[in-house]
């Protein structure tokens, strides 16, 4: 019984999602169609259902998976709780990751009052995600009106409403002006009219009805201090979206007919298919690629490919051999069976890679005679001109190819292949010192979004030191399937010695040892202990041999999700001496992890490698401070050719407090309406899931990740002429203290954001002054301003000579860096500095239900602002017959 009521809700919660999901996106459609002046909609719309459903007659996925979906489903992340967000940490104009709706948003109609419709909702999202423009309201305080600049959109200024106060926090339960800032104390909020007359803009308050516009050019705020202006340069949101790739030669729809709604197609991944394509030809021979690449995907078969998938083998020279059937993993005995099918011969032969990938479709074609959603994970070392002979039917074919590119000379056409298939491309060059063929095989996991069930590499040290002593940290949320694997160039093995946190030693005799791939491997029964694992590897053998060790294991527990690194580049493919920023996002689940120390390793074909810590802290190529995205922009090239990214994060077993930072793009949170002359407030903003246990109790940790690879053309040969000046400054901030004002920013480098250059800064009292004519304001002298080196907080300190004795004075303030060849940076973001001499507080009368209110007559700013105070309005409530006093205000 209990099991038939358990399938008749999850039945009821899946009819729910699915016709939710649908009636969201077909409104989205139609107002998106309007809003983009009759140019685009949604034709077709793919959604995933998980794995762990119910199997039903969905349609198999081609190249979707979890992984690359625009939109995810999934438990709150504990910033937004129900809050709809878009994962967006690119440039202005670049696409997001993903967004991200709760179960409970797509389910409860509450929410609806809290953020309009879903399908508004859905297009505010999009915006973010598709078309990479920013929010249109302040995120650092988006309640609060700052009388001191225009906090709202022009395009949005003739919305009208009140101010109440709606937390304790209130003095009195009243809205008071701060006298130091100029703003209402913290707990006053906007409440506007339900019904207004406003158009614009959707990525203001798309929850309006009337609103059905973007801001554009006529009627964008450029003084409005939001994220827009800050990341856009003070462009509108209408001008960033109409000049994306989706809208060239797009003319508007002439018909005056609606388009079609979207069509809706249900997917459903099944039990992984992957077929190992490996090359044996010549091209195998030296720098010991074979026996790597036996290393390599013997570690795959046995530690990394998940329980329950179907597996192949078939390797490749001027013909195909297939070593073997697909074979479902269901206990160890299987994965050893594939790997004792590895190639063994000595390379030799030709390249064709398309033989290969056919005879993979052949292996793969006897599961259920389809192909689709299959995958191939490609490896070779030779050039292959008549590779694109198969590449039309390779693409069409709707299997996923992963590609790994062995040294220099592998065929410059294989990463494309992955490119247009959905996959992932790797690089390995044929540095003995390097682990990159091991890298690309661990991260390659299954897209269906189960990360429980994905291996996890904890660790992985190569050195060619007859000595290396080691210690790796295992962390609560893994340890499950945990391996200790030691690999090494000649016939005899390291001596080993292996040190549990417990003080349990494992030495060479505990380790299952392969003399003939020079492999040894221990598996830890159970849950491995938590803590510090220390190895020690020391070479017996005469030489010098590279040894490595590398650590993988799985969540623990299938409940609670394990920290995960994944890494990018913001292009595969690039030419000098256009920048490029690397990514990498640590995160347990959806909620990131703050405080760690990530290092991304960047190695070209042949020469060394380049070392970069990456940064998470607001500023360079940081978009948002303490969001766990970590990223630094990288600019110095050695040659030409493909390179491969690999991140290493640690984090130690220390305490990790939360940070008040600002959230990602995400829906203005509306407290409440006024409809027909009545306050109805909205139940209080979705609760929010504490990240202070993730942060505290996770303790310390260690991840190396593969981040893939890309390629680089045009790249000059020593010696360098400096082109890249310093990075924008993205987050100064000024206040003032008396006559003075302090402004702080972060570092920006010599070259972009390393290094260390000198400031130049200006002020007005006119922002568009700044960012139209920085060099005819007003300098401020910087003789005492000592640079820090990029990544450093900058404090300055100067008295203005504009401020004059008005009650309220706004000076604005811009920095612009300079490296040593004179290369400027763009101006960096406007920040405001407002001296606030106010003859009083100004308070509002309790109301009843204790919700005071300042009546938004007008809102405007003409060099310095205006206060008036109006007369006090007498009102007799009928109900309990309370005399309320209100105080107008109007701000002119």
């Amino acid at each position: 019984y209990k099991k038939v009521k358990y399938f008749f809700f999850l039945l009821i919660v899946q009819i729910l999602f699915y016709s939710s999901c649908c009636e969201m996106i077909t409104e989205a459609s139609f107002y998106l169609f309007n809003a983009t002046q009759r140019r685009v909609y949604f034709q077709n719309i793919k959604i995933l259902i998980p794995a762990t459903w119910k199997a039903n007659s969905y349609e198999k996925p081609k190249h979707e998976s979890y992984e690359k979906a625009e939109v995810i489903v999934a438990a709150p992340y504990w910033k937004h709780g129900d809050e709809p967000y878009t994962l967006q940490y690119g440039e202005c104009g670049n696409m997001g990751k993903y967004i991200h709706f709760t179960p409970n948003f797509l389910v409860n109609d509450y929410l609806i009052d809290v953020y309009g419709s879903r399908g508004r909702v859905f297009v505010h999202e999009w915006a973010h995600l598709r078309w990479g423009v920013f929010d249109e309201y302040n995120n650092e305080n988006q309640e609060v009106l700052n009388y001191k600049y225009s906090f709202i959109p022009r395009c949005t200024s003739d919305l009208t409403g009140i101010y109440v106060c709606e937390k304790k926090s209130c003095t009195e339960g009243n809205c008071v002006i701060n006298q130091l800032t100029g703003l209402f104390k913290e707990g006053c909020a906007f409440i506007p009219e339900r019904t207004q007359t406003a158009k614009s803009s959707i990525m203001y308050m798309q929850s309006l009805s009337s609103v059905v516009e973007f801001c554009n050019e006529s009627n964008h705020n450029r003084e409005a201090p939001n994220l827009q202006n800050r990341m856009c340069d003070y462009r509108s949101t209408w001008d960033v979206i109409i000049s994306s790739m989706d809208f060239n030669n797009t003319l508007p729809r002439t018909d005056p007919s609606l388009p079609p709604p979207p069509t809706f197609s249900l997917l459903q991944k099944r039990d992984r298919v992957i077929c190992l394509v490996l090359d044996v030809s010549h091209s195998m021979n030296g720098d010991d690629r074979f026996n790597r690449l036996r290393q390599a995907a013997e570690l795959y078969l046995l530690q990394v490919v998940e329980d329950n998938s179907y597996v192949g083998i078939v390797t490749f020279n001027n013909e195909g051999e297939i070593r073997s059937q697909l074979r479902q993993i269901v206990n160890k005995d299987i994965r050893k069976r594939l790997a004792s099918y590895l190639p063994t011969a000595a390379p030799s032969g030709g390249t064709n890679i398309c033989v290969g990938l056919q005879l993979g479709f052949e292996v793969i074609k006897k599961q259920d005679g389809n192909i689709y959603g299959s995958e191939i994970i490609l490896l070779t070392a030779g050039e292959d001109s008549g590779i694109i002979e198969c590449f039309s039917n390779v693409i069409n074919s709707g299997s996923i190819i992963h590609t790994i590119a062995l040294g220099p000379s592998a065929a410059k056409e294989v990463e494309q292949l992955a490119h247009e298939t959905g996959g992932l491309a790797f690089f390995a060059s044929d540095r003995l010192d390097s682990n990159d063929l091991i890298d690309g095989f661990c991260a390659i996991s299954s897209g269906s979004g189960d990360t429980f069930s994905h291996s996890i590499q904890v660790g992985l040290v190569t050195s060619f030191n007859a000595l290396v002593s080691q210690t790796v940290s295992i962390d609560s949320t893994v340890g499950k399937d945990t391996f200790f694997v030691v690999t090494w160039q000649t016939a005899e093995p390291p001596r080993i010695t292996l040190l549990d946190p417990n003080g349990k030693n494992y030495t060479n005799k505990d380790f299952e040892v392969n003399t003939v791939l020079q492999v040894a491997r221990l598996q830890i029964p159970g849950i491995a202990e938590v803590g510090e694992w220390t190895y020690t590897l020391m070479n017996t053998h005469l030489s010098p041999q590279a040894l490595t060790m590398t650590v993988t294991s799985r969540a623990a527990n299938s409940t609670i999700p394990a920290i995960t690194v994944k890494a990018h580049i913001s292009n595969d493919r690039n030419e000098y001496p256009r920048s490029m920023v690397v990514y990498a996002q640590v995160s347990r689940g959806l909620s990131p992890i703050l405080g760690a120390n990530v290092t991304a390793i960047i190695k070209p074909e042949t020469g060394d490698p380049l070392i970069l810590d990456l940064l998470d802290n607001g500023a360079g190529s940081d978009i948002i401070k303490n969001d766990g995205v970590y990223s630094r922009y990288i600019y110095s090239f050695s040659e030409n050719g493909r390179y491969n990214l690999k991140v290493r994060v640690q984090r130690a077993n220390k305490t990790v407090r939360p940070h008040p930072t600002v959230p990602w793009s995400h829906s203005m949170y509306i407290p409440g309406y006024i409809d027909n002359g009545k306050i109805q407030m909205n139940p209080p903003r979705p609760s929010v899931i504490s990240n202070e246990d993730i942060q505290t109790r996770v303790g310390g940790f260690s991840r190396t990740a593969s981040g893939g690879s890309f390629i680089m053309s045009a790249v000059p040969t020593r010696p360098y002429t400096d082109v890249f000046p310093p990075c924008k400054i993205i987050d100064l901030h000024a206040r003032t203290a008396n006559d003075m004002i302090i402004l702080s920013w972060t570092a920006s480098g010599d070259d972009l954001d390393q290094g260390q250059g000198i400031y130049e800064i200006r002020t007005s009292e006119s922002p568009l002054e700044l960012r139209d004519n920085f060099d005819k304001t007003m300098l401020v002298n910087t003789s005492d301003l000592t640079p820090q080196h990029a990544g450093y907080k900058e404090i300055f300190v100067f008295k203005p000579e504009a401020f004059a004795t008005e009650n309220i004075t706004i000076i604005y303030v811009a920095v612009c860096a300079i490296d040593k060849a004179s290369l400027h940076s763009d101006i960096s973001n406007i920040a405001q500095a407002v001296k606030f001499v106010p003859p009083m507080d100004y308070l509002t009368g309790n109301i009843e239900y204790s919700v005071s209110r300042i009546v938004l007559l007008g809102f405007g700013l003409i060099t310095a602002v205006c206060l008036i105070t109006s007369a006090t309005i007498c009102a007799l409530k009928k109900r309990k017959k309370v005399v309320i006093a209100e105080t107008a205000t109007n701000l002119l």
